[in-house]
């Protein structure tokens, strides 16, 4: 039996910590009035990075061998929304909204 390679657990853990930073990040813009919009796509990316990198860990330690295909999908996709997250708040930022 093999066991999942702990790079895998650890990206997991790390896309879970990303997606509470984000949640976090969410959760403090609700006072600022200037950033208020921007507060429901955070908490929404931030809730959804997160729970899918813990889900990601829970089946990642529980299973033997390499990662699914699906698995390893949904990691591009956390990683690219949330860099699409950050393109849109830059681009606010920068328009001054």
């Amino acid at each position: 039996m093999r066991l999942v390679p702990q790079g895998w657990i650890k990206a997991a853990e790390l896309t879970s910590a990303v997606g509470a930073a984000v949640l976090g990040a969410g959760a403090a813009l609700l006072l600022p009035i200037e950033w208020r919009a921007h507060a429901p796509v955070l908490l929404l990316a931030g809730a959804a990075v997160h729970g899918a990198g813990m889900t990601l860990k829970y089946c990642l330690e529980a299973r033997s061998g390499a990662p699914a295909w699906w698995a390893q999908g949904l990691f591009v996709l956390c990683w690219a929304g949330l860099a699409l997250l950050a393109s849109r708040l830059w681009i606010a930022a920068a328009a001054g909204r």
